[in-house]
Order: structure tokens, then C-alpha cells, then sequence
């Protein structure tokens, strides 16, 4: 088909996995089984897209035929031109959608993910709205039954955090949460605001996929560790012991700090998934600024100094500035991101087939 991507590849590459997939010890690897099957319904989709478009196409031009033909019936005529205007249309549609389905993914959609939230502008409320956001992520990884595990936090004396991480694993968890970094900002009365103004503060949100060894080399000697007492939550023990650990990546200057769990040990080794994290992130980002100018332009995976929502809640509202989207904030704030993520999901497809055409 004219302007479609050859098909001939990603047949070839599903035949394979069909062969890949008979063989009797192909779930010997659980997580590599997972990743070629997904790679199977992907090419699987596409396939069936392209043969899809490829019968309407086929359909279109033998109704011009029959248009064209002067020796055709008038009636018969009559019933090709009708159909014409719906199949262009069905036509148009489907090759819009192979072409979505023929952009490459992103090869980190399929990782597990490290959210870190920080508190902005905005003093004590800043660190409430973190503690809000951090809730709306729990809830919504719970409604898809994905796990979190804290990762570290500093909590603020008004209750809420200065800032925090976690580690979401599940299905999917980086390519349904890589729009949710940059800056968030609420519009809201404080509950410690006597005069009833509303305040406006912000807090930042910073979605990592989670780096494997693999991905990052991190040398010791690049290493910079020091222990301390931990302080907070967790009973005497935590608090009479070194236990937390901080971790400065020397060559780059990136600090983590964890303090969750009461062993040392495990301690730095959730330390050092954060900052390979980060590394990973890093690379990957000035990756993208080589090859994408106008990266502020696109949705892609957000820029943490832009801001990118508005949490209004006198109005009930929440305002997406990306993609201009507009949504009742109560059940957001519940959790309840399933059209939100989707919107931006299309928007960054449509974003990129668009800059594919030029």
C-alpha cells in the first residue's frame, strides 16, 4: 500500500516467533517468554491491520472499477458510488491506525518504574499535595493490581512529604506512567489558611524506568556511601542503629538516600536501584535531546521543570495543559487515571505519526 511502511518485516518477525513459541522449552524464561509474546500480539495486530486496510483497499478500487466501466449496469453504478465515500473513509481510518501500530515502541514501556515525588513552591502545603499525589498513584496502582514498594521518604511536619519514592512493578507500568513527570500545581485553600484564600503550590513528579545492570555499569569506586541513624517511623531499633544509607554518585554528583528498611544491607541495595535508575533516565534522556530538537513540543515523556496539570479543586477540576483535557478531579484524585493516561497516550502516537508524515 502507497505510504505504508513494507509489511514484509514484521511477517517475518512474527513467523518467527510463531516457530519461537512452538518450541517445547519456550517458557523454560518466564520474563523472556513475556517479552517475545508481547512482541507476538504487537506484530500479530499489525498484521491483521495491514490485511484489513489492504480488503477495504481492494474493495475501493473495484467499486471505481465498476464506476468507470461504461458498460456497466446504471443500478449497479448507482450502489458502488454509494459505497465509495464510507469505504474511503474506513480506508483512511485503518491506515491511520497501522500506521500507529507500526511506530516502534518504546523499549522501556514493559519495566517496572521508580516514581520520585518532591515537594515545590508552596511550603507545608507543597508537602501535602506530594503526600496526595503519592496517595493517587497507590490507588490507581492498586486498581491495576500492580505492587508498590516504598523506596525512601522524607516526611514534612505538616504530614505530608518533602519527598518520596517508590517502585511500581506490574504489567506495562513505564508505558502507562511515562507522562506523569514534570511539574504538577494545585489550586486549593490550605487547611491551615484561616482567611479562606485559595494558595497555589506545586510538586514535582519524576517517572524512572527501573534500570537493570545490564543497562548501567556503576563502578564502585565511583561510589561515595556514609550510614547513619535513621530517624522517623520504625520503632527503636531504627533509631539506634546505621541503617539508612546515602549513596553520591561521584562522576555525575546524583545523591540517594534510603532509610525504609531496618537492614543496612538492604538499605544500600535499594540506593543503588534508585541512582541506576536515574543513570538510565539520564542517558536516555540526553538520547532523546540529540535526535529531538522540539522535544518541549511533544508529549513525550514530559520535561520535570514545564508544568504540565493544574489540580483545581475549588472548581472540581483538572486541567492537563499538554493536550488541553479538562476532568472531574474528585475521581482522579481517587485514583481513577484510566482516560487521563489514555488521552495522553493517543496524543503522543498521534504526535508522532504526525511528525512521521512531514
Amino acid at each position: 500500500m502507497e505510504g505504508i511502511p513494507d509489511i514484509a518485516p514484521f511477517r517475518n518477525r512474527k513467523e518467527e516467533l510463531d516457530a519461537k513459541m512452538a518450541e517445547p522449552d519456550f517458557f523454560s524464561d518466564q520474563r523472556r517468554a513475556a517479552e517475545l509474546s508481547r512482541e507476538h500480539t504487537r506484530l500479530s495486530g499489525i498484521v491483521a491491520l495491514y490485511d484489513a486496510a489492504d480488503k477495504l483497499e481492494a474493495d475501493l478500487a473495484g467499486n471505481r472499477v465498476i464506476i468507470d466501466d461504461p458498460e456497466t449496469d446504471p443500478e449497479l453504478k448507482e450502489l458502488a458510488a454509494e459505497e465509495i465515500a464510507g469505504l474511503e473513509e474506513q480506508v483512511a481510518q485503518k491506515r491511520d491506525e497501522l500506521l500507529l501500530a507500526m511506530l516502534p515502541p518504546d523499549p522501556s514501556d514493559s519495566r517496572n518504574t521508580i516514581v520520585e515525588i518532591r515537594a515545590g513552591a508552596g511550603g507545608d502545603e507543597a508537602s501535602l499535595f506530594a503526600g496526595d499525589l503519592t496517595r493517587m498513584y497507590h490507588r490507581f496502582a492498586d486498581q491495576r493490581g500492580w505492587t508498590v514498594e516504598p523506596m525512601g521518604a522524607s516526611e514534612s511536619d505538616a504530614g505530608g512529604f518533602k519527598e518520596i519514592s517508590f517502585l511500581i512493578t506490574g504489567d506495562d507500568v513505564y508505558k502507562v506512567l511515562k507522562y506523569e513527570s514534570g511539574v504538577h500545581r494545585v489550586q486549593r485553600v490550605p487547611v491551615t489558611e484561616a482567611s479562606g484564600r485559595i494558595h497555589t503550590s506545586t510538586a514535582t513528579v519524576a517517572v524512572l524506568p527501573e534500570a537493570e545492570e545490564v543497562d548501567i555499569e556503576i563502578k564502585t569506586e565511583d561510589l561515595e556511601i556514609t550510614t547513619t541513624r535513621a530517624s522517623g517511623a520504625g520503632g527503636q531499633h531504627v533509631n539506634t542503629t546505621d541503617s539508612a544509607v546515602q549513596m553520591t554518585h561521584k562522576p555525575t554528583g546524583l545523591t540517594v538516600y534510603c532509610a525504609d528498611e531496618r537492614s543496612q544491607h538492604k538499605n544500600r541495595a535499594k540506593a543503588l536501584t534508585v541512582l541506576r535508575s536515574r543513570l538510565l533516565e539520564q542517558k536516555q534522556r540526553e538520547e532523546q535531546e540529540k535526535y529531538a530538537a522540539n522535544r518541549r513540543s511533544q508529549i513525550g515523556t514530559g520535561d520535570r521543570s514545564e508544568r504540565i496539570r493544574t489540580y483545581n479543586f475549588p472548581q472540581n477540576r483538572l486541567t492537563d495543559h499538554r493536550i488541553g483535557l479538562s476532568l472531574s478531579l474528585p475521581q482522579v484524585m481517587e485514583g481513577d487515571l484510566d482516560d487521563l493516561v489514555e488521552a495522553l497516550r493517543r496524543a503522543d502516537l498521534q504526535a508522532r505519526l504526525d511528525a512521521m508524515n512531514k
